[in-house]
């Protein structure tokens, strides 16, 4: 009997960290799930591409031509011709069984788009903090594999790719940093379901290779984008002064000067979301004032997120 074709692809992510990407490639490659796999290549300097086609030649390297940021992934979901795909940074891993787990789960619901994986760190295996708040969510999640989530963590998902690619993926604008905030909204409005699902395992063992100030700006910024491009008018402005309040002197401006520079865009591309999305990143909200939050709803991250390219 023929095998199975795969039903997953799994897109890598990396720039500019040959010897991490390598790593992960390596365990990806060794998995027994029936998977495809890409490494998208966000112009690395460092031979990224050629190190991963020398050592293995049968992998598929897209190389993005200059870095892209999280907006690099919509390139392997284009280039992939499965169902479903398992996003990766080049510092995770996924474990065995956790993929053909996911893509059974997707089979037997078809109103879900992601699934967001059990996130252990480190030789330690600690679960992610980020996952301890989702495993509390209030959201109703009655039926489904998991708790219901309005949001999910970009490096460590399993999505449905016509979900994907019907939001239009990450935007290009954003870059990186709490990049999936707006793309769980547009999911949540256009009825699909995210959840939480800790059966499925990804590791993370985080490079020492990090720009933490440029990402915290990032983060800042685009969580403002993400309110003025999904919430009503007065809910954008709290969150914006919300976002700014929490912030230092220079980090303040920075953000604040940038986050301005969306004014040419987010007017032409501005969807309030419907009232019933409105109403779960309120449960959300009253989740995190009682302490007990979940992943925060979009627009109130505090939860990692897709790793710095």
């Amino acid at each position: 009997m023929a095998p199975a074709e795969p039903r997953v692809t799994i897109v890598v992510l990396t720039h500019d960290r040959r010897d991490e990407v390598l790593r992960t490639v390596g365990g990806l490659s060794a998995l027994p799930d029936r998977v495809r796999l890409c490494v998208v290549d966000n112009g690395s300097r460092d031979g990224t591409a050629d190190a991963l086609r020398a050592a293995f030649p049968d992998l598929h390297v897209i190389e993005a031509g200059g870095n892209l940021g999280a907006a690099g992934r919509n390139l392997g979901v284009q280039w992939t011709r499965t169902p479903y795909v398992a996003f990766c940074d080049d510092d995770t891993c996924w474990q065995p069984h956790s993929l053909d787990l996911a893509a059974d789960l997707l089979d037997r619901h078809p109103d879900i788009a992601v699934l967001c994986a059990q996130v252990r760190v480190r030789a330690e295996e600690r679960p992610d903090p980020a996952c301890e708040r989702m495993a509390r969510s209030p959201l109703p999640s009655r039926g489904l594999p998991g708790k219901a989530l309005l949001g999910f963590l970009a490096g460590a998902a399993v999505m449905r790719a016509c979900a994907f690619l019907e939001t239009g993926g990450y935007h290009p604008a954003f870059f990186i940093g709490a990049e999936e905030a707006l793309m769980a909204l547009d999911f949540a409005a256009a009825g699909w379901r995210m959840v939480y699902c800790p059966r499925i395992v990804t590791r993370h063992q985080p490079s020492p290779r990090r720009d933490t100030p440029l990402r915290r700006r990032l983060l800042a910024r685009n969580e403002i984008w993400t309110a003025w491009l999904r919430l009503p008018l007065a809910e954008a402005g709290r969150e914006t002064l919300r976002i700014l309040s929490g912030l230092r002197g220079t980090d303040r401006l920075a953000v604040a000067v940038s986050a301005l520079g969306g004014l040419r865009w987010i007017p032409g591309q501005r969807r309030v979301v419907p009232p019933r999305v409105l109403a779960m990143r309120r449960t959300l909200a009253r989740g995190m004032e009682a302490g007990g939050s979940p992943v925060p709803p979009p627009g109130r991250r505090s939860a990692p997120s897709s790793r710095e390219r």
